[in-house]
């Protein structure tokens, strides 16, 4: 999760308050859609265990027509790993696993590299649909 500082129509400027991703301050390039292996901010969607709104900063792994599958926890995007779905919350809270299957039209998959990612390994995160997309994300710091 991040919080951001908008100085200008076209950027944002998001500071990473989790170990989520490697970097701490990452500039935001809105409306631009970022490319597969590329850093993408969106917006969550949720209302736990972060406020609804906040802007979220993943890697763009899977897109419209790539097949997510899982042997057990263990997620995969068109084959490759891409990380283990926990069974709980470091709170303590149970955590039900993603969609699997193809993914849609105007819907993406997104990780994280740290295990305790919030991303598309789970069903909070889901999916990040078109509309949640902020734009494309650089690692500054």
């Amino acid at each position: 999760m991040a919080a951001y500082l908008a100085f200008c129509r076209f950027y944002l400027v998001a500071l990473n308050l989790t170990e989520s991703l490697p970097g701490t301050i990452f500039l935001i390039e809105k409306g631009v859609m970022p490319q597969r292996g590329e850093l993408v901010a969106f917006r969550w969607e949720a209302n736990w265990p972060y406020p609804r709104g906040c802007i979220f900063v993943k890697k763009l792994v899977g897109l419209p027509g790539s097949v997510v599958s899982a042997k057990g926890r263990e997620f995969f995007v068109d084959g490759a790993p891409v990380g283990r779905a926990k069974e709980y919350a470091r709170t303590g809270e149970p955590l039900d696993i993603g969609p699997r299957g193809k993914i849609s039209d105007g819907h993406y998959y997104v990780a994280g590299s740290h295990p305790d990612s919030l991303d598309s390994r789970y069903q909070l995160t889901g999916w990040v649909g078109q509309e949640q997309i902020v734009g494309k994300a650089y690692r500054v710091f």
